[in-house]
Parts: structure tokens; C-alpha cells; sequence
């Protein structure tokens, strides 16, 4: 089981990685965000617009935010048009993520939360607290995949290792 603790140090962790890809990223070109580099979504436009759906998806699920409005399929199309927008929006979904998690508390992380799936097309109940180790860990998944490509295209993010990026809760 999750404590509030490292919820709230992965919502400070996940801005401040995202921070660091999307800086190293915008020192990039169009053409190299968007170039397919043979990751699970493509590139690292398509990996940071997926990520921001899936963000986007889990919180309308959790906290009642907007859903995305679009299927998995098209989650690396998601978002604005244009990497500054993209980049401000992740940022807003940063922020809100922290805000949010501030507010949550151990009965709330203890309860379940039931949704359809529809990559699943089934109706799912998990905890709450394996639902935001998902959040979490499919973030860091796909990032990595983005630090990558970044790395490949001589980007550089600085550490990304958690110990050494934030403090704990």
C-alpha cells in the first residue's frame, strides 16, 4: 500500500522530471520532437502527448477532471497543436497533479475505484492506491522512453535518479 507521503513526493518528482524533458526537448527542432525514433509512441512528442492523456485520463477518473476526449489509439495526437502549448499545458497538468495530491487523504487512498476500460472493454475495480502506482509508474515507463530519445538526439536532462531530485514528503 501507497502512503500520502509518496504520493505526494511522486507528483513533485513527475513535475520536475517533465520539467527537465520538455526544457531539453524544446533545445530541439520540430522535426527532431516529432522524428519516429522506435519508441512506443513514436517520438518524443508522441510519448509526451500520450503521457499528458493518460494524466489527463486517470485524473478524470480519479478527481473528475475533464475527460481527454479521445481513445488510446490517438493519445499521441492529444493536446494542443505546438510544442509551447504542449509544454504549458504538461505544466498546468503538473501543477494540478501536486495541488491535488495535497488534498487527498489515507481513508481516500484506501477506498477502490471502479471505471470501464476501454483498452480492457470491461468494467475494472482496483484500490486507489495500486491505480496511483500505476499513474506513477507508467509515467516514469514512458519517460524514460522519452530521456532516450532526448539522450540520442544529444539532449541532456540532468539526474533523474528520485533520491537525488526531491525531498521527501
Amino acid at each position: 500500500m501507497l502512503t500520502i507521503g509518496y504520493v505526494r513526493t511522486m507528483a513533485a518528482y513527475n513535475a520536475e522530471l517533465n520539467r527537465r524533458l520538455y526544457g531539453a526537448a524544446a533545445r530541439l527542432g520540430d522535426a527532431a520532437r516529432q522524428a519516429d525514433g522506435g519508441a512506443f509512441w513514436r517520438s518524443i512528442e508522441g510519448t509526451f502527448r500520450h503521457l499528458l492523456w493518460a494524466d489527463q485520463m486517470w485524473m478524470s477518473r480519479l478527481a473528475g477532471w475533464a475527460d481527454p476526449g479521445v481513445k488510446l489509439a490517438q493519445s499521441d495526437e492529444f493536446g494542443p497543436p505546438g510544442f509551447a502549448a504542449l509544454a504549458a499545458r504538461r505544466a498546468d497538468m503538473d501543477g494540478g497533479l501536486v495541488e491535488w495530491s495535497r488534498g487527498i487523504d489515507p481513508d481516500w487512498l484506501d477506498g477502490e475505484l471502479s471505471w470501464w476500460s476501454g483498452s480492457m472493454q470491461r468494467d475494472i475495480t482496483r484500490p486507489r492506491w495500486m491505480v496511483l502506482a500505476h499513474l506513477f509508474n507508467h509515467q516514469t515507463h514512458h519517460r524514460g522512453q522519452a530521456h532516450a530519445l532526448l539522450t540520442r538526439a544529444g539532449e541532456r536532462t540532468g539526474d533523474t535518479d528520485l533520491v537525488f531530485v526531491v525531498d521527501p514528503e
